[in-house]
């Protein structure tokens, strides 16, 4: 996909802007993932200058989860946005569970971690499975604990991640329409890999540009297996999610060198040519092919919800009833 990054870019700081799908909010053209900063080989004094030097730079968009780490993420996020940093984040974060009950409990354990009054954008985590949007927009499904939080003035904005498969994330827009209920924002995969294996940015990508949903790209460089790959370099695989039209790219970053790597793909990025995207895609289509670099889409090893199927919560009242006859 070639010249196709519409979206205005402003400087805020030293890193440009995008705008946020409908929302009118203006948002870093690169996150900060918060599964990184969270990490046990980090210390947390270091997590939190990772951060606040982030901050302090223009990079706005903090990326976390109610279950990255243990909750260590959310804890030291939460440390890093004292002392008036507060103003300077857009903070975003995930819950897992898929009742009512499950959700509002992690939505209110988050708001205590991160120690703020109103996220930013929270979003529905890991829909890996098509039965995760039914049981979310089910009577008692995690979508009314959502809602319930936005009118209590606990979030501003919703929308949903996912890493497994396109499919799933098109049917989760599709309940979710049934249900007369529009997204902010979608989180997936956005990578020169993923545009020949089973794709986010060939299926999903253009329903959101069409009902101008905030794109959040994430796995740029597959957790840095497709770097291993040894045919991409990491401002190659940045320069390329950038190119797409993402309101941010999220990236994660647990040293100040590569948040420093962060700034310097933000400072040298340009549109790509359809050349340029042409030889990055045929440099990359036999690693490509199988998805065997993409281990979140043919592996379970990303699966955290498969892994802790508690933190769903359990079925929703009315599957429970169903069961029972």
């Amino acid at each position: 996909m070639a010249n196709n990054n519409k979206v205005r870019m402003k400087h805020r700081g030293e890193m440009p802007t995008r705008e946020l799908g409908k929302t009118g909010v203006r948002v870093s053209a690169i996150g900060l993932g918060g599964s990184h900063i969270g990490k046990s080989n980090l210390s947390q004094k270091e997590a939190i200058r990772i951060i606040r030097t982030a901050l302090d730079r223009g990079l706005s968009f903090m990326d976390n989860s109610w279950d990255y780490n243990d909750g260590e993420s959310e804890i030291r996020l939460g440390k890093a946005l004292k002392d008036g940093y507060r103003d300077k984040a857009f903070v975003m974060t995930k819950v897992d569970g898929r009742t009512k009950k499950e959700a509002a409990r992690q939505i209110e354990q988050s708001l205590k971690r991160l120690k703020v009054d109103e996220l930013d954008l929270l979003q529905h985590h890991e829909i890996i499975r098509f039965e995760d949007a039914d049981r979310i927009f089910a009577e008692g499904g995690a979508m009314e604990a959502f809602t319930e939080a936005k009118q209590a003035g606990k979030i501003r904005y919703i929308g949903f991640t996912g890493h497994k498969d396109p499919h799933v994330h098109l049917y989760m827009l599709a309940v979710a329409k049934a249900h007369n209920f529009r997204f902010d924002t979608v989180q997936m995969p956005l990578n020169i890999f993923d545009a020949q294996f089973r794709s986010f940015e060939g299926h999903v990508l253009p329903e959101l540009v069409k009902d101008k949903i905030g794109v959040l790209g994430m796995k740029c460089m597959g957790s840095g297996v497709l770097l291993k790959s040894k045919v991409v370099t990491p401002i190659e695989c940045l320069h390329y999610a950038l190119n797409l039209p993402t309101s941010v790219v999220i990236t994660g970053i647990d040293a100040l060198d590569i948040l420093e790597q962060a700034f310097e793909a933000a400072a040298t990025f340009k549109p790509l040519s359809e050349v340029q995207v042409a030889e990055l895609l045929a440099r990359t289509a036999r690693q490509a092919a199988t998805g065997e670099f993409e281990l979140f889409k043919t592996s379970s090893q990303f699966d955290s919800t498969a892994q802790n199927p508690k933190w769903l919560g359990g079925e929703v009242p009315r599957a429970k009833a169903l069961s029972a006859k």
